[in-house]
């Protein structure tokens, strides 16, 4: 019998039970000695629950104590090597940040085993090294020259700040292409770029852009769009040893593309860079843990600045670096001028400038809602007209339709007034189809287009038309929008949601930029410190003011905000520990619990500097309400998940 020590694998196991979030130690069998590589996925025995379930070698090492009863392992699934060690250590950084599981946020980046996929890829020869041209290099230096020190902070892996230019190019969005030559410029120097974007639209116009610099082989599409095999063989791309250029949604900012010298996040104030699953981190959070691993550039790039970056770089933790001459599109504010009306839905004056700019090209409304008439009221008393079902809101999908609930969809023809009893409806506000409906019999003979969540228009020509959009639906016009008119304002900022002042201010920007140079950009009905920042285009120096208020509040991003939901007991014996655990927190700290639903969730307002100690306490509770709530064989179901917990809660949860 040999005295040697045996070879031990260290897996971690894809599972989302809070228990198994460790490595566990497995012996090698000899027969598996060659196959098992750090990376590879294998198949392990869990003597737990009985079976066997695949998991990821993390590391190899030798048997340090040989009375141990150590499992062999099962099998090695693929000898690719799928999970290389700096993903590994991302995600276990990021996880431990959200008291989450590692395999959770791996589950979001590492694609499903695609057997044909692998087979071509192993059979596929070396690639090749991407070159970037002369050309499409003095491209990219011409592109940023308009930011002092850009190219060389992003070559010294700073973290930065830039707004973008707030117009658009020929045929794409001139932010667009200043990432694509940012993207360019770090590929010719022979490292990597991840570029993510909340939306398919966003990345379209990036990979446009990218299309007319780079070879097609340099350039990675990594979304959840395209089908299994494609997305496979895009991150078997991403694992070679081969420069080259991300560009994907919220999840791509894990990419384990080699070398990576930059990250670009674009519009990090959008909602759909927020992860809607466990553990919930948002891009920029991971973008941030990424760059202080890997030592690259983290450039935050968006036409307005929240107030997470703004905080970052009032700590001076991100550089600010602004562009050598500024712009900015031109903004009436039609609630401060005289003579015009606050209930007036379209004042003369944009009315006018519609009118006179249709008569050279398209013309932009925003809207605050799509469909006909989103929103019912009594026509005697008022009160908002609620379903007989579920107590959701009434709307209307044309006139003379029976109103139809937004939440059941059940027709309510009987309609009656919990108040008045009444039975006369009117429509309280005008959506996408209305707003059309209304300035297509303003404006005879001109062509109308409606973009919504039913009707997504990305782009339009350059010829006279009318674009009725909802927030974050505009499609793109060559050329630009000969005017643009900015409706409902003053319906979105009575959301109730703590940024809603900031976010209304994203989505008027993000309007106004796709304006031609020139062309006036006209906000109905509004005014204050959010619509003053639009019109005078000083975004981050309201960041800054809403910092100032919030600090005093404790209100996020000046804290950082945990939600702890389950059911009394769970979530009770969790603070009581936390409370022990970080002796820090003050009574004030602790919101709640209240009831909510099915359950009770507390609320944890905590400063950055006890982010770890709360993120290792809570995490603790889940993992022993987890085990408690384990189901023993033989025994009847048991309550399960008893305490779920979310570090940086989304503003819509609170």
């Amino acid at each position: 019998m040999s005295d040697a020590p045996r070879r031990v694998a260290r897996v971690l196991i894809d599972s989302p039970l809070p228990q198994l979030d460790r490595l566990f130690d497995y012996v090698v069998p000899d027969i598996l000695r060659e196959a098992a590589l750090p990376g590879v996925r294998v198949k392990v025995p869990l003597r737990t629950v009985g079976r066997t379930v695949e998991g990821y070698l993390v590391e190899l090492g030798d048997e340090t104590d040989g009375d141990r009863p150590l499992s062999e392992l099962e099998d090695v699934v693929s000898p690719v090597e799928v999970l290389p060690e700096r993903l590994y250590a991302h995600a276990r950084r990021v996880a431990d940040r959200a008291a989450g599981s590692a395999s959770d946020v791996l589950r979001l980046v590492i694609p499903k085993r695609m057997v044909r996929a692998e087979k071509a890829w192993s059979a596929s020869g070396p690639l090749d090294v991407p070159v970037v041209s002369a050309e499409s290099l003095a491209w990219a230096r011409e592109t940023t020259a308009a930011y002092p020190d850009l190219e060389g902070a992003v070559e010294n892996g700073e973290r930065l700040a830039v707004d973008a230019p707030p117009r658009p190019a020929e045929d794409v969005p001139a932010w667009s292409e200043l990432l694509a030559a940012l993207a360019v410029l770090t590929l010719a120097r022979g490292k990597s770029t991840v570029v993510v974007v909340p939306d398919h639209r966003d990345e379209a116009h990036v990979l446009s852009v990218l299309a007319r610099r780079v070879d097609e082989g340099a350039v990675v599409r990594d979304d959840a769009r395209r089908s299994g095999p494609e997305r496979y063989a895009g991150y078997l791309r991403l694992l070679a040893p081969v420069p080259c250029i991300v560009v994907g949604n919220r999840s791509s900012v894990y990419a384990p593309a080699h070398d990576v010298g930059a990250v670009l996040l674009w519009d990090d104030g959008d909602p759909l860079l927020a992860e809607p699953l466990s553990p919930g981190v948002h891009a920029r959070d991971a973008a941030l843990v990424r760059q202080e691993l890997q030592a690259c550039a983290l450039v935050f790039v968006g036409l307005t600045r929240t107030t997470d970056v703004e905080r970052l770089v009032a700590l001076g933790w991100v550089r600010e670096i602004a562009a050598r001459r500024r712009e900015s599109p031109r903004v009436v504010l039609s609630a401060t001028r005289e003579g015009e009306s606050r209930g007036t839905r379209v004042p003369s004056a944009a009315f006018a400038a519609a009118r006179e700019a249709l008569t050279h090209g398209p013309v932009l409304v925003q809207v605050a809602r799509p469909g006909y008439a989103p929103v019912l009221v009594c026509a005697d008393c008022r009160t908002p007209a609620r379903c007989a079902h579920c107590a959701g809101p009434l709307r209307a999908r044309r006139p003379g339709a029976v109103p139809e609930c937004a939440w059941c969809g059940r027709g309510a023809p009987a309609w009656g007034c919990a108040s008045c009893s009444s039975h006369r409806l009117r429509m309280a506000s005008s959506g996408s189809e209305r707003t059309a409906d209304e300035l297509g019999r303003a404006f005879p003979n001109t062509r109308v287009i409606v973009s919504d969540g039913e009707h997504q228009v990305t782009h339009v020509d350059a010829r006279p038309a009318l674009v009725i959009a909802t927030r974050g639906a505009e499609p793109f016009a060559a050329g630009g929008y000969h005017a643009v008119i900015l409706l409902d304002g003053d319906r979105m900022l009575m959301t109730e949601q703590l940024r809603i002042a900031e976010a209304c201010l994203r989505w008027w920007s993000d309007a106004a930029a796709l304006a031609a140079p020139g062309a006036p950009v006209h906000l109905v009905g509004v005014a204050g410190p959010a619509a003053r920042a639009l019109a005078t285009w000083t975004q981050p120096a309201y960041a800054r003011a809403e910092l100032a208020e919030r600090a005093p509040l404790h209100m996020p991003p000046t804290v950082r905000v945990a939600a702890v939901e389950g059911t009394a007991s769970a979530v009770s014996e969790a603070i009581a520990q936390l409370r022990a655990d970080v002796p820090a927190l003050t009574e004030t700290s602790i919101l709640g619990p209240v009831p909510r639903e099915d359950a009770v969730r507390a609320l944890v307002r905590f400063e950055y500097a006890l982010g770890r100690a709360v993120a290792e306490s809570l995490r603790a509770s889940v993992v022993a309400a987890a085990l408690r709530g384990r189901r023993r064989r033989g025994a009847p179901p048991g309550p399960r998940n008893t305490l779920r917990v979310r570090l940086d809660v989304p503003d819509l949860d609170l």
